[in-house]
C-alpha cells in the first residue's frame, strides 16, 4: 500500500509540472508587454513637459516622438503574434487528456506486469549470490551496513566471512567466523572456515589455532576437504612429510573426479616429492613419533639419540640452506626439546638466508610466534 501512495504523490507532481503552464498560457507575456506600453506613455508625457519647459528643441522632440511611436507599434505587433500562438482551447483539453492518460495507462500495466508486493530478499541470500551477478564491494558494503546495526545476527557474519576470506581480509574474516560461531551455532564449514582464515593471516603457517580450528571442523564432519588438507599441510610444515603425504593420499583416493580440491591435492603431493627428491632424503628431524619412540630407552640414550638428529638436520641445512621446510622443522625440534636458544639461532639462520623481506622469512617469524619464539636482532 505504501509503494502505491508513494508513486500516486509522484505521478501527481509531474502531472501538475506540465499542466499549470499549459492552462495558464503566456499571461506573464502579456503582463510584460502592458508594463512596456505604460513605459512608453510616460517617455511621452516627460517628452511634452520638456519642450514645454524649454529644455528641448520642438525638431528633436518630433524626433523622439517618432522612435518612442516606432516601438509601441513593434510592442503591438509582438503582443499579436504572441496572442496568435496561444493554443485554442480544443487544443489545450487534448493535451490535458494526454497528460493525464499517461500515468493511468502506465498504473494499468503495471498493475499487470509488474510486481509492486514482491517482498524483499533476505540479506543472507542476497549475499551468497554468484559474484558474477553483483559487484563484490556492493556485497560487502551492503552486509557491513546491516551488520553495522545488527550486529547479533550471526547468519549475516556467516555469510561475509567467506567474502572477507577471498577478498583476503584474512582478519576481518577471523573476526567474521568467530561471531558466526558464537551467535549462530557451530558447523564444520564455519570452523574449517576460521581455519583457513587463520592459516592465511599467518602468511599459510597452520598455527595452533588453525589446528584446533580444523580438528573441530573434523568431529563436526569427518569427510571435511579443507579441514584434511590443511591438516596435512600442518604436518609437512612440522617435518612429518611421510604423514602428510599418506593423508593426501588417501584424500586424493576418495574425492570425487570433479572435487575443487583434487588439484590442490595433486599439487601438493608434487610439491612434497619434489623437495624429497631435492634432499636425496626424507627429512629425519625428531618429530613427535621418534620422541614417543624414545621414551621406553635410558634418559641418556634418549637425549643422545635426539641430539643426533638435531645435528644431522643442522648439517643438513648448511649444506643445503635453501630448505624452506628443513628450517621450520629444525625451528620446532629445538623447541620441543627446550633449547630456546638455538632455535632463535636457527630461526635467524633461515630469515638470513632468504633475506629479511622474503616470504619464507614471514612465514618462518609467522610460525615461530605461533610456538612461542621472537627472532633476536
Amino acid at each position: 500500500m505504501l509503494f502505491w501512495v508513494i508513486a500516486a504523490i509522484l505521478t501527481l507532481g509531474a502531472s501538475l509540472a506540465v499542466l499549470i503552464p499549459l492552462a495558464s498560457g503566456s499571461k506573464g507575456g502579456t503582463a510584460s508587454s502592458d508594463h512596456d506600453l505604460e513605459v512608453y506613455r510616460d517617455q511621452l508625457s516627460e517628452l511634452d513637459l520638456d519642450v514645454a519647459r524649454g529644455l528641448i528643441q520642438p525638431a528633436e522632440a518630433e524626433e523622439a516622438r517618432a522612435e518612442i511611436a516606432r516601438r509601441i507599434l513593434r510592442l503591438d505587433n509582438a503582443a499579436d503574434k504572441s496572442a496568435a500562438r496561444q493554443p485554442s482551447m480544443a487544443t489545450r483539453l487534448v493535451a490535458t487528456a494526454a497528460v493525464l492518460a499517461v500515468p493511468l495507462v502506465s498504473w494499468g500495466l503495471y498493475s499487470q506486469l509488474g510486481s509492486p508486493d514482491l517482498p524483499s530478499q533476505p540479506l543472507s541470500e542476497r549475499l551468497a549470490k554468484n559474484p558474477a551477478d553483483s559487484s563484490v564491494e556492493e556485497l560487502v558494503a551492503r552486509a557491513e551496513a546491516h551488520l553495522a546495526a545488527n550486529p547479533s545476527d550471526g547468519r549475516g557474519w556467516g555469510v561475509l566471512a567467506p567474502v572477507y576470506l577471498r577478498t583476503q581480509r584474512f582478519s576481518d574474516a577471523v573476526t567474521a567466523y568467530r561471531n558466526a560461531i558464537r551467535l549462530d551455532g557451530d558447523s564444520a564449514a564455519r570452523q574449517a572456515g576460521l581455519g583457513e582464515a587463520i592459516a592465511s593471516a599467518a602468511g599459510g603457517i597452520v598455527s595452533a589455532d588453525a589446528q584446533a580450528a580444523f580438528e573441530a571442523a573434523l568431529k563436526l564432519d569427518p569427510a571435511n576437504p579443507k579441514a584434511s588438507f590443511y591438516l596435512a599441510m600442518g604436518m609437512a610444515q612440522e617435518g612429518r612429510t611421510e604423514q602428510a603425504t599418506a593423508v593426501w593420499q588417501k584424500m586424493l583416493a576418495a574425492l570425487p573426479q570433479d572435487s575443487a580440491w583434487r588439484g590442490a591435492v595433486e599439487q601438493a603431493l608434487a610439491e612434497s616429492a619434489k623437495q624429497n627428491v631435492a634432499s636425496g632424503v626424507p627429512a629425519k628431524g625428531p618429530d613427535a613419533a621418534n620422541v614417543d619412540a624414545a621414551s621406553s630407552m635410558s634418559p641418556q640414550d634418549r637425549e643422545a639419540m635426539i641430539n643426533t638428529m638435531v645435528a644431522g638436520l643442522d648439517e643438513r641445512l648448511r649444506q643445503n640452506p635453501r630448505d624452506a621446510e628443513g628450517w621450520m622443522q629444525l625451528i620446532r625440534s629445538y623447541v620441543v626439546l627446550g633449547k630456546a636458544d638455538q632455535a632463535r639461532d636457527a630461526l635467524n639462520r633461515g630469515i638470513a638466508v632468504f633475506g629479511s623481506d622474503s616470504e619464507e622469512a614471514k612465514k618462518f617469524t609467522a610460525f615461530a610466534i605461533s610456538l612461542g619464539l621472537t627472532a633476536t636482532e
